[in-house]
């Protein structure tokens, strides 16, 4: 669920904790500012929920805009109030899906006894993507129109691998660090796995069977032994 984050800056001179203005039209104001930040925040919200229930329903990366305000139960002229087009609606979407596949990798890798284990967590996340059918459901339009979304919007969709890539990152270097893994430059490395995880995902979507379990483990096996990691038998109970 896209978590919106609304700062409106006052006076300078006021800090976070300052009573609010002192007249009684400028009380009015806040009021009224206040419950227009709420009733948009609302509606961004219905938009980008009705664009996820379009796109895991259709397959498709772009549902119309008349399709996405009446499952939104808003109108054309809310749609543009918040976005100048589909495709920053798109951005809006993607951003929100990312946040929350972040928050379940971090999830999984923070359960982790050691950097070397979460870093195999990480990729055992990323391979449920394609693996589980409601994740893959959701991925699957996104990750066949990744090419085209980064055309359009490069900076969004990097800022997107950065966010994953992240938790990924510090992982490998605090390995290195402790001698788990070999030395290396940690970016480039979380980058080279995510790349990796991102091809094996795509192709899996396409082709979406619970058999592929076995070759998510051979992956991540691989992307280990990259890293100079010995290969760890998967438990029975891995990848739920």
């Amino acid at each position: 669920m896209l978590v919106l984050q609304i700062n409106i800056s006052n006076n300078e001179d006021h800090d976070s904790g300052s009573d609010p203005p002192g007249t009684a039209a400028e009380r009015a104001v806040e009021r009224s500012l206040a419950g227009r930040r709420a009733t948009y925040a609302a509606e961004i919200e219905r938009l980008v929920e009705a664009t996820f229930q379009l796109i895991r329903e259709s397959g498709e990366v772009e549902p119309r805009v008349s399709e996405i305000v009446r499952v939104a139960g808003l109108s054309n002229q809310a749609f543009y109030r918040h976005f100048r087009s589909k495709h920053e609606l798109l951005v809006a979407v993607l951003d929100s899906g990312i946040e929350q596949l972040a928050s379940y990798l971090t999830h999984r890798m923070a359960a982790a006894p050691d950097p070397v284990a979460a870093t195999r967590e990480w990729m055992r996340g990323m391979a449920e993507q394609a693996l589980n059918p409601e994740a893959a459901a959701a991925t699957r339009p996104f990750a066949l129109a990744r090419g085209r979304l980064a055309e359009s919007h490069p900076e969004e969709v990097a800022q997107t691998e950065r966010r994953l890539t992240e938790p990924l990152r510090r992982a490998i270097q605090e390995a290195s660090r402790m001698g788990l893994l070999e030395a290396g430059d940690p970016g480039a490395r979380a980058e080279a796995l995510y790349h990796l995880a991102m091809g094996w995902m795509q192709a899996r979507l396409l082709e979406p069977d619970g058999r592929h379990r076995q070759s998510a483990e051979q992956l991540e096996n691989f992307a280990l032994a990259g890293l100079g990691a010995v290969p760890a038998q998967r438990d029975a109970t891995a990848g739920a």
